[in-house]
């Protein structure tokens, strides 16, 4: 990339040049910007991806929180709250998280063109059809372990696991309502109130894991009861929050007819959109089926406490990537949306930038931290130091992943997520899972091995989603978006 040029093409701190990031119409073919452009950039970036990333830390630190009281009630117990979050992962919340994911799109170009009123339509038909989506999967859950032993998943494990993802359920149905509402609050750039119901949650979720795990005397199910009641309270919280604050005036007028009528319209558009927010879903899907082959390897226990712990841990620290994601998403729609593709392209440049910073930084914590992780799940030694391996592993590809979060980011914002759930299918399921398998079972790397395959699919995502975003012609994503806010209903 060129940096700073001035208006003679003569190196200077005025503008930045980019020819690599897509194209649109500038003098030259280029586009420049200049120094206070790039810094307001940034400011804006960091005040709505600051909020986006505690809040995605805060939401993913509650399961992790209540596997570590589960773990100390033994390996057993461990494994089945592992496979049970990984199940319900599967099958459930990357789901209700795709079709969420899906007003990104519609509510931040809405937002940017001025149609304020369009985005509590959308949130109204979301809502519906999340809560409608919600009900077989709390069915699949509510048979886990049927699924797992068909799956040729340990007895026991299965067992442990069926009874976890049961009480799960709950956390599925709050789920279905705290979605599409975050998301539409974040198209807005108003996630302050989710920030705020988020650390309430978390702070109330540790006493409330203790008491009933230990005190009611509930084991391990009471975990997952105490994660549906913490994704309850945050749900009810933006519930009403959204329907009474004066900041929704605009954006939310009521409950609309429309909104029924407009919901296969909606889904038509809105599923296909979400595809590739099952980034979160067919990425994630994959990472838990590399949980599910450990449970295949020798020594079924530990592998799948470990390969779950290590996903977990990868998972917890995407959160900074992710919250960059979600940041870079919302000023890509807005901006599309009002029809600013040269701003939509200066926010893609300052989010890659910041993703490859906070990817460097983020590794060494992982590298110098790895003997400090272990011990906070288990006390087994061998557990403690098979953990301590594996953040080596995910310390090295969490750049890639660091830079594939932005991307993803940037395509749901221009809704093209068909375009990259084609590009995660093929990564991650023609080469992923094959690599994955063939160095577990084949070459007998063991759980490791199931973890480098999977990444082998991460880089490789990686840079075809690089090269789709460098030959997007941003002009024409405007118009695009020109014609998805007003071709809406």
């Amino acid at each position: 990339m060129d940096l700073l040029h001035d208006a003679t093409n003569k190196p200077s701190v005025h503008h930045l040049q980019t020819p690599l990031m897509g194209t649109i119409a500038t003098d030259g073919g280029r586009a420049k910007f200049s120094k206070s452009e790039v810094v307001e950039e940034v400011k804006q970036q960091l005040r709505l991806a600051g909020p986006l990333v505690s809040v995605n830390f805060l939401t993913y630190l509650l399961q992790l929180i209540s596997l570590m009281f589960v773990g100390h009630l033994g390996e057993l117990p461990l494994a089945g709250a592992s496979m049970a979050t990984s199940f319900t992962s599967v099958t459930a919340w990357s789901l209700l998280r795709g079709l969420g994911g899906g007003l990104e799109t519609l509510c931040g170009q809405s937002y940017g063109a001025g149609e304020y009123h369009a985005l509590g339509t959308h949130l109204q038909r979301a809502t519906i059809v999340l809560v409608l989506a919600a009900i077989p999967l709390s069915f699949v859950s509510a048979h886990a372990e049927t699924i797992l032993l068909c799956l040729g998943q340990d007895r026991e494990i299965s067992a442990e696991a069926g009874r976890y993802a049961r009480f799960e359920i709950a956390s599925v149905f709050g789920l279905a309502i705290l979605e599409p509402h975050y998301r539409f609050l974040q198209s807005q750039n108003n996630v302050a109130p989710y920030t705020v119901a988020t650390w309430a949650a978390a702070l109330f979720h540790v006493p409330l894991c203790w008491a009933l795990v230990y005190w009611a005397g509930l084991g391990s199910p009471g975990a997952a009861l105490a994660n549906g009641i913490s994704c309850w309270i945050s749900a009810v919280a933006m519930f009403v929050y959204v329907r009474v604050s004066p900041t929704c005036k605009r954006t939310w007028t009521g409950w609309s007819i429309e909104a029924l009528r407009g919901i296969p319209g909606f889904v038509r558009l809105a599923v296909p959109s979400a595809i590739m927010l099952e980034a979160c879903s067919l990425e994630e899907w994959s990472y838990e089926m590399v949980v599910l082959l450990g449970g295949l390897l020798p020594n079924p226990k530990l592998e799948t406490s470990v390969l779950s712990i290590s996903l977990d841990t990868y998972t917890l620290i995407f959160m900074i990537p992710l919250g960059l994601g979600d940041a870079v998403s919302t000023r890509v729609s807005n901006e599309l949306g009002a029809g600013r593709p040269r701003s939509a392209l200066l926010a893609i440049l300052v989010a890659m930038v910041v993703a490859v910073a906070e990817a460097g930084l983020a590794g060494m914590v992982l590298v110098f931290g790895r003997n400090v992780w272990g011990p906070l799940y288990s006390k087994e030694e061998r557990v403690v130091k098979y953990i301590g391996e594996m953040m080596v592993l995910i310390a090295a590809f969490h750049v890639f992943d660091a830079i594939n979060g932005v991307l993803a980011g940037i395509c749901r914002g221009c809704g093209r997520q068909k375009l990259g759930a084609l590009v995660n299918l093929g990564a991650f399921y023609l080469l992923g899972i094959p690599c994955s398998i063939v160095l577990a079972f084949v070459y007998h790397v063991g759980g490791k091995g199931l973890w480098i395959g999977i990444q082998i699919a991460m880089v490789s995502q990686v840079l075809f989603l690089t090269i789709m975003i460098t030959r997007t012609n941003w002009e024409k994503e405007a118009q695009k978006a020109k014609s998805r806010v007003y071709g809406m209903d």
